[in-house]
């Protein structure tokens, strides 16, 4: 009995034999191959978008101007921020033509989307089309908005002394009320494609049955746009409108060509020509972005 006790115990204490490390059995397991998929994106957006943004707020505590040494300052960036009223009049003017834009090509968007989802001759040259404005250059295309929006050649002003709806045209560029709708215009032209394309990819993704059951339960074309289409694109609706509202906040190209900033700061947005200063600029917007995009996300996941 204690013979066969004792080989019990033994075999109870002994180490099991290790098998050997295979490589491929390793790489197979889903956790390990998901990690290793996730590492290059997470690398890309530390390399591209982390270093930038902590290299932001290291310069915001310093004067830092191109080819000068920078000189540590605190907090005077943000100090200096705070009692400058032309910072929040440019504010005020980012929010605005933030706002505005961006409901102007939620809707717009949605509504181009919702005709390009149709069946009509020559459908494939109207979706490239559609590309257009958001493929050529900022820049190219500003400078043709310039001429467009000319007071005395502009395309605008002459379509409106020629029809008879006006002996001269307005300067669209020259007062602070028509500056801002005028970058508010060309920044909605601009993005209107990124919209578009979005949500008619969102609305090939749902599913026919659904349009049909509701035509079935009685519903017309605006009741299966309310309870099927809208609710579908939601989400993506979601996305867009965040990434849309984070380029359009800091638009800077558009503006700085088109009008500089003036007439007399009128759309002066988010910028400043000191790096550690404009430095300042941005992370002071960062809580508003931030309470913006939570307030969205709120009220999509409500509804």
């Amino acid at each position: 009995m204690s013979k066969v006790l004792e080989a019990a115990r033994a075999g109870a204490l002994a180490v099991p034999a290790r098998r050997p490390f295979r490589l491929a059995a390793f790489m197979e397991r889903e956790s390990v191959f998901s990690w290793l998929m996730l590492t290059p994106p997470m690398l890309f957006l530390l390399a591209f978008l982390g270093y930038p943004f902590f290299y932001g707020v290291y310069l915001s505590f310093f004067h830092k101007e191109v080819a000068r040494v920078a000189t540590f300052v605190a907090f005077d960036n943000f100090v200096k921020l705070y009692n400058d009223p032309i910072f929040w009049q440019a504010v005020r003017n980012t929010i605005i033509f933030t706002g505005v834009a961006t409901v102007l090509k939620a809707s717009g968007g949605l509504g181009m989307a919702l005709v390009m989802n149709q069946s009509f001759k020559m459908k494939s040259f109207a979706r490239a089309m559609l590309l257009l404005p958001f493929i050529v250059p900022t820049v190219l295309s500003t400078v043709a908005w310039q001429w467009i929006l000319d007071p005395g050649m502009g395309l605008f002003n002459r379509l409106l002394m020629v029809s008879g709806l006006a002996e001269r045209g307005p300067s669209w560029l020259g007062t602070p009320t028509m500056a801002m709708i005028s970058i508010i215009l060309v920044n909605t032209w601009r993005g209107l494609p990124f919209f578009g394309i979005s949500i008619l990819a969102g609305l090939q993704t749902i599913p026919v049955d659904l349009h049909e059951s509701a035509t079935i339960d009685g519903a017309g074309t605006w009741g299966r746009f309310r309870y099927v289409t809208l609710p579908s694109l939601l989400p993506v609706i979601f996305i867009v409108t965040t990434f849309s509202i984070v380029i359009t906040f800091f638009d800077f190209q558009l503006v700085y060509v088109l009008t500089g900033g003036g007439p007399a700061n009128s759309t002066h947005l988010m910028g400043a020509g000191q790096m550690g200063l404009g430095s300042a600029v941005a992370l002071s917007m960062v809580p508003v972005l931030g309470l913006l995009l939570v307030l969205l996300t709120v009220y999509v996941r409500k509804d």
